[in-house]
């Protein structure tokens, strides 16, 4: 869990400075890479875990490699699609795991900001999808700077600023479709804090077994 924190928090800071460099593409899909591989050690407790995760991961690898060096054959929709499902499948388990736990630790904590993390990821993968089938369904409203294209760091960008339900107004979803998956993005941001944190109160305040066995034989 800590080594999936640690490859999401990479993607999220390096991000923004390696995107404009030569050859910043390929470090850009090689953070990607790394983080949804820890993802899938992450959450791999059980064969079966394993075995779909690589079977989402590797296809979705190879296309995105693929798309890189032969734009024209390989449609970038495959690593998409790919991603966002086995990205769906990682916060699936990280809720798995933090709701079955008895104590909270760093596991726990660390599973917590990973998920959170990944469903502002997941949902940049959306937008970038939809964007690639209608380039018309986000609005650019901020005067220079911003690349005209729902890509990379524009759909991370926007992605977390719904998800913690900041919303500075500078892209702005135009479609029924892109109206509706940013409200939920919003309404699950705000959920997944407020049940995280609940959870995490109930389970470091829940009484110790230690504790309740020490009082019985006072």
């Amino acid at each position: 869990m800590l080594q999936l924190l640690i490859s999401l928090a990479l993607l999220f800071f390096c991000a923004p400075f390696v995107e404009d460099w030569k050859g910043g593409s390929v470090i850009e899909a090689a953070l990607m890479s790394v983080a949804l591989l820890s993802g899938v050690v992450a959450v791999a407790d059980h064969r079966w875990t394993l075995i779909i995760g690589l079977a989402l991961i590797i296809p979705g690898l190879t296309a995105r490699g693929m798309h890189h060096f032969f734009p024209d054959i390989v449609s970038i929709m495959w690593f998409l699609s790919c991603g966002l499902l086995l990205i769906v499948f990682v916060v699936a388990n990280l809720v798995r795991f933090i709701l079955r736990a008895d104590v909270v630790d760093r596991e726990i904590i660390c599973a917590s900001l990973s998920a959170y993390v990944m469903l502002g990821l997941g949902w940049s993968l959306a937008y970038w999808m939809i964007a690639e089938v209608n380039p018309k369904a986000f609005s650019f409203n901020a005067p220079g700077g911003v690349h005209d294209t729902m890509r990379g760091l524009n759909a991370f960008y926007f992605s977390f600023i719904t998800l913690s339900s900041v919303g500075y107004g500078d892209i702005t979803p135009v479609t029924k479709v892109t109206r509706m998956l940013t409200a939920l993005e919003g309404v699950t941001g705000m959920l997944y804090v407020a049940v995280m944190i609940a959870r995490l109160v109930a389970l470091y305040s829940a009484p110790r077994s230690g504790n309740s066995s020490d009082e019985t034989i006072e």
